[in-house]
Parts: C-alpha cells; structure tokens; sequence
C-alpha cells in the first residue's frame, strides 16, 4: 500500500517541523512546504492526498491559497484542513472553501485524528 502524501504549508520552521515528525511516525508521506508562493506549483506536481495550511503567512495568506485550489479544476477536489491561531479563523477558512479548521495551539492527536477522517481510504 502506498502512503499518503500530506503536504504541510506553514511559514513557522517549529510547526512544520512537528508536524512532520508527528505524521512521519503515523506513516505518512509528508512535504513540507514554508514558502506559500510555491505552493499550488508543488501541489500540482506532487499530487498529494491532503493538505494542511496555516492561514496567516506572508505574501499569499492561506484563504488566498484555499480560493485558487477551490478554482482550479485539477486540484479542487483535494481535502484542506486549515490550522490558525486567529479567533476568527474557522469563519475564514470556511468561506474560503476549508475541509475542517483546527485553532492552534492544537491537540497532536486532534491533527492524527482529524487527518485520517480528511484521508480518502
């Protein structure tokens, strides 16, 4: 059975970092990605199964990334699951097109469990 790919855009170097340990020890694929511009690029040629994105990072923010995934037909399908610290971060990401959303700071069981009911089994 292949893994599944989960590609992580955050630009704080920490979370990206436990989070990856955290999804490699589940068994997963994970690409990390701290550089939002490159982000649609690197989903289009790394088809990864879900995508974990942070809401508020320089240059492109999270909801602008989550409104070209939800426009472009080859990518519109795969399941976000947006992370964020701002209070109104649910409402954001939700109208942007978001999966499910999770306040940080999150539960690391919350992000498995929420990660595998995002999964396509």
């Amino acid at each position: 059975m292949d893994k599944k790919k989960i590609m992580i855009c955050d630009d704080d170097q920490g979370i990206l970092d436990v989070l990856q340990m955290l999804l490699e020890i589940e068994g997963f694929e994970v690409l990390p990605q701290i550089n939002s511009i490159h982000i649609i690029n690197e989903i289009l040629t790394q088809s990864p199964d879900l995508l974990l994105l942070d809401l508020w990072m320089p240059v492109l923010p999270g909801d602008e990334i989550l409104k070209i995934i939800r426009d472009n037909p080859e990518i519109k399908k795969l399941p976000v699951l947006v992370i964020s610290a701002s209070g109104d971060g649910n409402k954001i990401a939700m109208e942007a097109g978001a999966d499910r959303f999770l306040a940080k700071p999150f539960d690391l069981n919350e992000i498995i469990s929420e990660v595998n009911s995002l999964l396509p089994h």
